[in-house]
């Protein structure tokens, strides 16, 4: 009689949950919302474990930071927000690959110099022309609202090509990332391939930061490594344990931002931090059963 009590229990939240679902995406702009988050999910997710890898995993922070500028300046000059932010956050990807390249600004200090540089341009920008309003504050935290017909036409595009090409040079972006220097040797042009993973980078972010915003969506690229880190060892299988990490993670925020009304960035994030817990637990258990 228990376990048919348990049964049925189990039946019945799997049709809430079915409910739930089914009532999210009679919404267009949820649906809207969750292809595009799911394709920047995947790219960011696949990019991050480079980047985290190559220890330069807070580009994301200070790119977004430069696609917060361009977006305050697009907004004040009433231009299509997608068509400035790009170009100008791959030109900033590429800068920062040559400044850190250089001797005299090392990675970390030429990514606080053009984030801040950045940040405080776009500032300077909004305050003298449409001011703190919604729009910015949806740049800043993000919005499942802000995405557009258009944007979501252009963020599939996008998203495609950059899947496309991680899968094309998945190869040459694995020796690039775990050693620079024998790659080199071989013959591989590795600045043409750093390039590559600064411009994918680079469109992840301005894709991602409508729906996560400026300040949060650094998290889809640092998160899902990090927690795929705890257990796996290998590239691919951390590569491909950050994606589904990185997938199941945006659902959940999805579906928790819509049950409670948080916004879905921070959601997102605060199920990234939960999973990133949970895999640091699951990694001591292990370390603690082999015998030394």
């Amino acid at each position: 009689m228990q376990d048919a009590g348990s049964a049925e229990d189990f039946i019945g939240q799997v049709v809430i949950m079915i409910e739930i679902l089914r009532e999210m995406f009679s919404y267009t702009f949820l649906v809207r919302a969750v292809v595009v988050g799911v394709l920047v999910s995947l790219c960011a997710s696949l990019l991050g474990v480079s980047l985290v890898l190559k220890r330069y995993s807070m580009i994301g922070d200070g790119l977004s930071h430069v696609g917060f500028g361009a977006l305050a300046v697009a907004t004040g000059l009433n231009v299509a927000p997608l068509t400035v932010s790009i170009p100008v956050v791959v030109l900033a990807a590429f800068i920062l690959l040559r400044l850190s390249e250089n001797s005299l600004i090392k990675g970390d200090a030429a990514i606080a110099l053009i984030s801040t540089a950045s940040l405080a341009l776009g500032v300077v920008v909004i305050s003298m022309t449409t001011g703190m309003n919604t729009d910015v504050c949806n740049y800043l935290f993000g919005s499942i609202l802000a995405m557009s017909k258009t944007d979501v036409y252009i963020s599939i595009t996008l998203s495609a090509v950059v899947l496309t090409l991680f899968i094309v040079f998945y190869h040459k972006i694995f020796a690039v990332t775990f050693d620079e220097t024998f790659a080199k040797a071989t013959g591989t042009k590795t600045g043409v391939y750093n390039m590559l993973i600064a411009f994918l980078t680079a469109i992840t972010i301005v894709l991602g930061m409508r729906m996560m915003g400026a300040l949060l969506i650094s998290a889809l690229i640092i998160f899902p490594a990090l927690t795929s880190m705890r257990l796996c060892k290998q590239f691919r299988t951390v590569t491909i344990s950050s994606a589904v990490v990185s997938l199941f993670c945006f659902f959940t925020g999805v579906i928790v931002s819509y049950l409670y009304a948080i916004p879905t960035g921070a959601s997102v994030v605060m199920v990234n931090i939960i999973a990133f817990c949970l895999f640091g637990i699951i990694n001591m258990i292990k370390q603690r059963r082999i015998p030394v």
